[in-house]
């Protein structure tokens, strides 16, 4: 019989290093595993110019104005799709360095068998912590809302019932009730949207934004957000 695997608790009594995309499911994953364990830093992969985030398209400003307010480190690289995994490799090597023990992720539904981030993580000496696995959607949303963290819709899958008026919206609980009316899974998990988190109780302080002009490209829109310098 193969043992199961105990990776909702991964991060327990470890230092670990969090996958990050600034958007809820990793936010609420982070805010799982400092509770658990202490966070080392932050690992961002960003596109080929480094102008953009991989998983959400955040600008490098936005992403460390979010981890300046939380308190940690970004580990941050960038690579094309064909040397992510060697890069990703290289960003957890330095976080090991400087202590990690876990690789923390905010995934919810990945598979026990057959896991990337398991496969990754077990090259660089680290074991994997997913304080989300298997957690209910509609309770994980309700949770992460009901803890004070604001999050703006960015991107829309346009094909998937989302609306271009969908974007800037903040999640509320009345809002995923009117996401699951529509068909719509209140995590986004089938690909419907994406977020960016900005405040909630591991900040220190709200990340001040701009909204940008809304980008479409195909069934995508998108709403670029800017950090928004106070002088």
């Amino acid at each position: 019989m193969t043992e199961s695997k105990d990776w909702k608790n991964g991060a327990q009594g470890h230092k670990f290093i969090a996958s990050f995309s600034g958007g809820k499911d990793s936010v609420l994953a982070l805010y799982k595993a400092m509770k658990a364990g202490e966070a080392v830093g932050l690992i961002v992969m960003m596109e080929e110019e480094g102008k953009r985030s991989r998983s959400h398209g955040m600008p490098p400003e936005l992403i460390h104005a979010q981890a300046k307010s939380i308190g940690l480190p970004v580990y941050s690289a960038a690579a094309s799709w064909s040397e992510y995994e060697k890069v990703f490799i290289q960003l957890l090597e330095n976080a090991k360095n400087q202590g990690a023990e876990v690789l923390v992720t905010g995934d919810l539904d990945i598979p026990e068998h057959g896991c990337w981030h398991e496969r990754v993580a077990n090259i660089a000496g680290l074991k994997l912590g997913m304080p989300l696995w298997e957690m209910n959607h509609r309770r994980a949303v309700e949770e992460f809302i009901k803890l004070g963290f604001v999050t703006i819709i960015v991107t829309v899958n346009l094909s998937l019932g989302m609306h271009e008026d969908d974007l800037g919206r903040v999640l509320t609980l009345d809002y995923v009730k009117e996401l699951e009316s529509r068909g719509i899974d209140p995590c986004g998990e089938g690909g419907e949207f994406h977020t960016t988190v900005i405040d909630g109780p591991i900040f220190d302080y709200p990340i001040p934004v701009r909204k940008c002009k809304i980008i479409q490209n195909s069934d995508y829109a998108f709403l670029p957000l800017e950090l928004d310098r106070v002088d």
